[in-house]
């Protein structure tokens, strides 16, 4: 670098050297950018040289001011020759004195009081400050009285590209659709650069991507990113990282350069439709099951994610339709199956369900990858419960003279076990309601005698308990209420 610098100098002060000893000598001089040096030969430049100083120049004074400008980062050996200051009113006997006063005289700058040659002493840094204001004077060396007035100009620091980019925001997050088409926008990203925006191409900056292709692109001046492949799949892949380089220079071979990442985000849409993960499912329920059961659950997957994947569930076909319904859990995105009336085994042992799952969120863009929907078939087989005895009646109501024989049959009950084993049944008084033992049952075949005299004037109504037990299931009882009627004894 400290080589590169040095013939940057050389290069610089070469022409600058030649040009200022062809000018005439009451002419303020100062190093000119590279840019002008490299056109100092051309006969435009000259004629601008000559009208500048033309209109520079100013009866009042012995001299002009103009810009002056030195090179950043320099750090020779020797302090950098900046420029000189010169009057004509310099005989050249050394009666001029020059005194530099402002911006950094005597700390960053000096000047030879008698050549009015200005050395920069300090390496200087463009970034930190740009350019100083200075005034010159020229006095008498022996009484030190000005002969001129004082006059300001501007020592300019002159950029070189030491700075690299660099991406003060990263790094990025962003997103786009999955199924984007192609050129879609995702993001822009920037980077900033200390060197001068004006002079040369330090500040110059062109977006590449080093990471992150074929998927995206970016545009080289404006970094804006997009995406370079169309239908994009989240289901396939979610995320991405990109890497992307800012290089200064307009990118040219020597450029420095600074690099961030991006990390790309594949959002959902509905591109997926439902489906189930079997294409039958088989429950069993018991006959004697409590309506509104859950009898099975059928799930429909969906890759989709989010509201994207929400399903509903519904019973299209089938003969249990008046006996099953279906419900959709948004938690779980399952369909439930319950049951909705009551079921019997002896009637019916099995049903056949076709049911539906549907995206609820239908995008339009994507209907022709439908249908988005699936269906399954569900069979249900009612299992035999051992239910209770059923009696012919619920009720009963006898009839009996109060003058009724004892151990005289008044009256029977009948009862049948639904069961297709048809289990046998006995018969019991519940003594609860009957704690006078008035009245027996036969146990096999629910004749009811009477125990005990009847009298219609102490009471007119009995009411008993009958119990029907199926032998094989002690825990299966029936009871229903018998009411008895007692009667006058006839004359």
């Amino acid at each position: 670098m400290p080589e590169r610098l040095a013939e940057m100098i050389l290069d610089l002060w070469t022409p600058l050297i030649i040009l200022w000893i062809t000018l005439p000598p009451c002419i303020f001089m100062a190093p000119m950018n590279h840019s002008q040096v490299l056109m100092s030969g051309s006969p435009l430049e000259l004629n601008r040289l000559s009208e500048e100083q033309r209109i520079l120049n100013r009866s009042k004074r012995g001299w002009v001011w103009n810009q002056m400008f030195v090179l950043e980062e320099f750090s020779g050996p020797e302090p950098i020759l900046v420029g000189r200051l010169h009057t004509d009113l310099d005989p050249g006997s050394k009666k001029i004195k020059y005194i530099l006063s402002g911006d950094g005289a005597g700390t960053i700058f000096q000047i030879n009081d008698i050549t009015g040659d200005i050395h920069a002493i300090k390496r200087l840094d463009r970034e930190e400050k740009a350019e100083y204001t200075l005034t010159a004077q020229a006095v008498d060396w022996e009484t030190s009285k000005p002969l001129e007035p004082p006059s300001e100009f501007i020592i300019k620091v002159q950029d070189i590209n030491d700075n690299a980019p660099e991406f003060l925001n990263g790094p990025y997050h962003a997103t786009v659709p999955e199924m984007s088409i192609l050129g879609t926008s995702v993001t822009n990203v920037t980077a900033t650069d200390a060197d001068d925006p004006v002079y040369g191409n330090s500040a110059k900056l062109v977006y590449s991507i080093l990471e992150g292709q074929p998927y995206f692109s970016i545009e080289p001046e404006t970094a804006i990113i997009k995406t370079a492949l169309p239908n994009m799949d989240r289901e396939a892949k979610e995320e991405y990282l990109v890497v992307i380089q800012a290089k200064d220079m307009g990118g040219h071979s020597g450029g420095l350069s600074g690099t961030t990442t991006l990390t790309v985000t594949l959002t959902d849409v509905n591109d997926n439709p439902p489906k189930f993960a079997q294409s039958l499912y088989h429950f069993s329920v018991p006959e004697d099951v409590v309506l509104g059961t859950a009898i099975g659950r059928v799930k429909a997957n969906d890759q989709d994610i989010g509201e994207n994947a929400q399903s509903s569930y519904d019973i299209i076909d089938g003969d249990g339709t008046a006996l099953f319904e279906i419900t959709s859990d948004a938690q779980a995105q399952d369909g439930i199956i319950r049951l909705r009336k009551p079921l019997d085994f002896e009637t019916k042992k099995s049903y056949t369900l076709k049911v539906e799952a549907a995206n609820v969120h239908i995008d339009p863009r994507f209907s022709s990858r439908g249908p988005f929907k699936d269906t399954a078939t569900v069979k249900i087989v009612v299992e035999d419960a051992d239910e209770p005895p059923v009696f012919s009646s619920p009720t009963y109501l006898l009839e009996v003279h109060e003058n009724a024989a004892l151990n005289s049959v008044i009256g029977q009950v009948t009862a049948r076990d639904p069961d297709i084993t048809s289990s046998p049944i006995r018969f019991s008084i519940d003594r609860h309601t009957d704690l006078e033992r008035q009245f027996n049952i036969n146990a096999d075949d629910g004749k009811i005698t009477l125990a005990t005299p009847l009298d219609r004037e102490l009471s007119m109504w009995h009411n008993i308990t009958i119990i029907a037990t199926e032998i094989s299931c002690s825990n299966c009882k029936q009871s229903f209420t018998q009411i008895l009627r007692s009667k006058k004894k006839c004359m």
